[in-house]
């Protein structure tokens, strides 16, 4: 397996470390990376169900980016062990870039080469698969929509949680908020909005398009993409 991965330019790493310092606050574990034909696939999990009795939606981020052709592998890695070595080379990448201006009036362009951390496996979400193909548009929603159930979810589970409330109720209270589905958006549970919004992939006035394929939802923006998992009972008839 391939145990870095190069990334176009340094606008590119940029962009991937904002979208991992996003994820990381929401949810501080673990991110999927699935190189191939070019493409690198970042998903980070916002929601998912801690164990058998918990009705929390499995809800993750996607975003792709452009890389090496000859990079291919499957892996988990800890968010905050990337985020560090992403922040390293961003960092040495605009040096370079600051002393070859200072130089030649010019700076490098060209890929920049990141490596992987040490996989970890112990991931449940991480097994669950998003199919990458098959989808079908089926409509879509205004931005602010699922901004307003975000932030009100965010306020709700904030008056319902104290400060000191155990991990258990702290899961029951999430699951009930963010699993309630939009009103007028069916299979769409509120926590896509939390997380469409926690990732920064709700723009202002453009429009959210919403797609299916069998258990899953997508709700998509040129920023990025929302996954959500229904239970397989909801499947359209």
């Amino acid at each position: 397996m391939n145990q870095s991965f190069s990334l176009m330019d340094a606008l590119a790493v940029a962009d991937l470390q904002t979208y991992l310092s996003r994820a990381a606050r929401v949810e501080e574990g673990s991110v999927r990376l699935i190189a191939g034909s070019g493409v690198l696939a970042v998903y980070t999990a916002i929601l998912y169900p801690r164990g058998l009795l918990d009705t929390t939606p499995t809800v993750l981020g996607l975003r792709t980016f452009a890389i090496g052709n000859d990079a291919e592998f499957d892996a988990v890695v800890p968010i905050r062990s990337l985020l560090d070595r992403v922040a390293r080379v961003r960092e040495s990448a605009e040096a370079a870039a600051a002393e070859a201006q200072a130089e030649s009036g010019a700076a490098p362009d060209g890929p920049i080469e990141i490596r992987l951390p040490l996989e970890v496996s112990t991931v449940t979400w991480a097994g669950i698969s998003p199919p990458r193909g098959g989808w079908h548009k089926v409509g879509e929603t205004d931005p602010g929509r699922l901004r307003t159930m975000a932030r009100d979810g965010i306020a709700e589970v904030a008056e319902a949680v104290p400060t000191g409330t155990g991990e258990q109720l702290v899961q029951r209270v999430r699951a009930e908020v963010w699993g309630r589905e939009i009103e007028g958006l069916e299979y769409v549970p509120a926590g896509a909005g939390f997380a469409a919004e926690s990732l920064g992939f709700l723009g202002d006035d453009e429009p959210v398009t919403i797609h299916e394929t069998g258990t899953w939802t997508r709700l998509t923006t040129r920023r990025g993409h929302t996954l959500v998992r229904r239970a397989s009972w909801s499947l359209r008839r």
